[in-house]
């Protein structure tokens, strides 16, 4: 999923597209309103994050360009702007959420996450753009790629676009060992070759979220010195 970020101020830019590439998107970075117009003509993304007070093209002013021929890709703006008027008029015009700085990592995330849900739930990613499937079982989880989600019993566990890919492989090759490089390729892209170490910190997390016992693995095994195998 292809997230374009305007924003001017260039610590805040590349702070989102690190958080944002660790959750599986693709970050598309634009320094002011009017390169961000150029780069949504060129990558299509499927959300879009604002800054309101961007240079050569403010943030509302790009929202109302693309919204003449665009509603349906959603839009976030960021803002430092806190009083309600802002707001009012960034809904308006066709914001689908409004996120007032400075905020924290876990909200960010959980409104991208919405975002995200509400995208796959419409169909709007095109089969060129994902490799979304139907709810699959792993056990006694349930896996819901279109929600970012799975379910055991009446628990929910929210997952990653990441996470939701790496699940999404052992699952395809149920039985046979999934080998680092196919795991990485998969999940990160092949223009991105993350170490092992990040692999293993993956895996780890992702363990503790959907394992019983994440000490002892049901779902996710390792196989020394090859990768991970998830058998029936």
């Amino acid at each position: 999923m292809v997230v374009l970020i305007a924003e001017d101020d260039l610590n805040t830019r590349r702070g989102l597209a690190e958080v944002l590439q660790h959750e599986g998107f693709v970050a598309i970075q634009a320094a002011d309103g009017s390169q961000a117009w150029d780069k949504y003509l060129e990558h299509r993304p499927d959300f879009i994050c604002l800054d309101v007070m961007m240079p050569r093209m403010n943030g509302y002013e790009l929202c109302r360009k693309i919204r003449q021929t665009d509603n349906e890709t959603p839009i976030v703006f960021l803002t430092a702007k806190g009083e309600e008027i802002d707001t009012v008029v960034g809904l308006e015009i066709g914001a689908d959420d409004y996120i007032i700085k400075p905020f924290a990592v876990k909200e960010l995330l959980a409104r991208f996450r919405a975002v995200a849900r509400r995208c796959l739930a419409k169909d709007k990613l095109s089969p060129s753009k994902s490799s979304y499937e139907q709810e699959f079982r792993l056990g006694d989880l349930v896996v819901m790629p279109r929600q970012l989600r799975a379910i055991r019993a009446d628990q929910v566990i929210d997952l990653s676009l990441r996470e939701i890919k790496v699940l999404q492989l052992i699952f395809q090759r149920a039985g046979q060992v999934v080998d680092r490089i196919a795991l990485m390729n998969h999940a990160w892209g092949q223009e991105y070759m993350p170490t092992s170490r990040t692999l293993d910190q993956h895996i780890s997390q992702l363990r503790k979220k959907i394992e019983l016992d994440p000490k002892n693995p049901s779902i996710i095994q390792t196989v020394h010195g090859v990768g991970y195998r998830y058998d029936f």
